[in-house]
């Protein structure tokens, strides 16, 4: 399973910049008796990686981890989550996602480490959903739900705020709430989350599912845009929604929303 946040290992890069001159050091390959902390680990693994010399970023990050990095650990989570540069083991990333949740006690979600939390708790609520065969993670999607508000409400995550819209909007892991549902999909809508404002202009199409006044502009307006700016993977479900709505409006909620789709994309309100 892909559990991708480019973002956070993005901002990793950044601050790695300013690295320690203990870190420049080992770099450089000099000779040290001291051990090296958890951030030259860190620093060395992520050069490695950025190299393409992938078993020495390992060996860097899985000793950065074993220090406590929290950032080291979801760098490998993601790499035994995607089989970068190791085979694939859903159940390794799991424990290394986890391991980073445990730890969250002293982190808020000011703290350098909450997008690290914030992207494992995600990433934890994705797997105790489906489960993992083979292994202790039992399906439980209850569990997953909690997870999922947990990163929603407490760091503010726009793919937790859409999860949990769309499970409260299904029952999915507890009673249905569409109303409920759409705030969450409102919240990651106007992060930009693409998927959150496809559903949510769906929605709003009607009306009729989350018990509101049908605004069928602004949701074909929404779809539009969402089909616009989703990736590539996410296009072939908001097309077909985009479509049928597009093919049940007017003319002129037509030329209105594909005007205010339009406006939206160049910095309007």
């Amino acid at each position: 399973m892909r559990v991708s946040d480019a973002l956070v290992w993005a901002c990793a890069g950044g601050w790695l910049l300013m690295a320690t001159p203990g870190a420049q050091a080992l770099d450089a390959g000099s000779v040290s008796t001291k051990a090296p902390s958890s951030r030259d680990a860190f620093s060395l693994g992520f050069a490695a990686y950025k190299r393409g010399e992938k078993a020495e970023a390992i060996e860097a990050l899985q000793q950065a981890a074993d220090l406590g990095h929290a950032g080291a650990r979801w760098k490998l989570g993601q790499m035994y989550a995607d089989g970068d540069g190791v085979v694939e083991n859903d159940y390794a990333a799991f424990r290394m996602f986890e391991q980073i949740v445990r730890d969250q006690e002293d982190d808020t979600s000011s703290s350098p480490n909450a997008a690290y939390v914030a992207s494992a708790v995600v990433a934890l609520a994705e797997y105790t959903r489906n489960g993992i065969p083979g292994t202790p993670v039992n399906a439980d999607p209850s569990q997953a739900r909690q997870l999922y508000s947990h990163a929603a409400s407490y760091f503010g995550d726009a793919r937790a705020q859409f999860e949990l819209g769309r499970m409260l909007l299904a029952g999915e892991g507890g009673k249905a709430n569409p109303k409920q549902a759409a705030r969450w999909l409102k919240l990651a809508a106007r992060k930009g989350y693409a998927k959150a404002e496809a559903l949510l202009g769906y929605l709003l199409f009607d009306g009729e599912t989350i018990s509101l006044r049908a605004e069928p502009v602004r949701g074909l307006a929404m779809l539009t845009r969402a089909l616009k700016l989703a990736p590539a993977k996410d296009k072939d479900w908001i097309r077909p929604l985009q479509e049928e709505a597009f093919s049940l409006s007017n003319e002129d909620d037509r030329r209105t929303a594909l005007a205010y789709a339009d406006q939206v994309d160049a910095g309007g309100d």
